[in-house]
């Protein structure tokens, strides 16, 4: 079975701007997800923030498996109802691929609990992404770094919990260097941050960024199904231990009663 992707883009400087709209006449989700279709693995759809919902519907997310989202302008005007939607499929197993500026969203700053801040600086300036995790999955397929002409510098610190794994990290000409490429996991789901990506640049039609994107896709999907009591926290009575079990000591609540655990 296809891997149903579903790329969310803000689709605000592409309305904006007409350099971001030259580079990018379908809008960033939309060359996003046309370089997804290059994996007959990965089936892609797009949704953007004026869609209804912003595209990010109950239904669409339960048939969603890997998400990738990007945003810039406009993160305060996601809804939190969606922001915890989509954080619940994540903990559910659903994969997430936060890319560029979308360390600020809403989404990403609530399941990695911190600022999720760094250093930026809008030169143009080249940048080189170190491909450190040369067996990581997110890197089949690349040579030992991939050359990036122009972009936004991205900085440390980087406000952001260890990760689990560390698959890039970035130098730029102006001497500053970035974790690039970070993975972690929240619940069933895998995320993946990945930070090249500035609006202004042609870097989402870069091939070796292309197949980075595919790999994280591949990377990120849980095919189990979703684990969908995972916010449960049941009472489990005391003749339903797995053992015998007999009583000891008071107790606040009943068998089967709700309570704090």
């Amino acid at each position: 079975m296809p891997i149903n992707a579903l790329v969310w883009g803000e689709n605000v400087h592409e309305q904006m701007d007409e350099n971001v709209r030259a580079l990018y006449p379908d809008g960033m989700h939309g060359a996003i997800a046309a370089a997804l279709a290059e994996d007959a693995n990965i089936r892609p759809s797009t949704a953007v923030l004026q869609d209804h919902e912003h595209g990010l519907t109950e239904v669409r997310l339960a048939a969603t498996d890997v998400l990738l989202w990007w945003g810039h302008r406009a993160h305060g005007e996601v809804s939190d109802e969606v922001v915890e939607r989509v954080q619940r499929r994540v903990w559910e197993g659903m994969g997430l691929i936060v890319l560029h500026s979308g360390h600020y969203s809403k989404i990403f700053k609530r399941l990695m609990g911190t600022p999720c801040s760094l250093k930026w600086r809008e030169a143009g300036e080249r940048e080189r992404v170190w491909v450190i995790n040369r067996s990581h999955p997110i890197a089949c397929g690349l040579g030992e770094h991939v050359e990036i002409p122009n972009t936004e510098m991205y900085g440390e610190p980087f406000a952001v919990p260890e990760p689990l794994e560390t698959v890039f990290v970035s130098w730029y000409e102006g001497g500053e260097v970035f974790r690039s490429g970070l993975t972690y996991q929240r619940g069933a789901g895998r995320i993946f941050y990945f930070s090249p990506g500035h609006e202004t640049y042609p870097i989402y039609h870069h091939k070796e960024v292309q197949q980075i994107l595919r790999n994280a896709v591949n990377w990120a999907h849980n095919p189990a199904p979703a684990w969908t009591a995972i916010t449960n926290a049941p009472n489990v009575p005391i003749d339903q231990a797995r053992e015998p079990l007999v009583q000891k000591g008071p107790r606040l609540h009943a068998d089967g009663e709700e309570g704090f655990g």
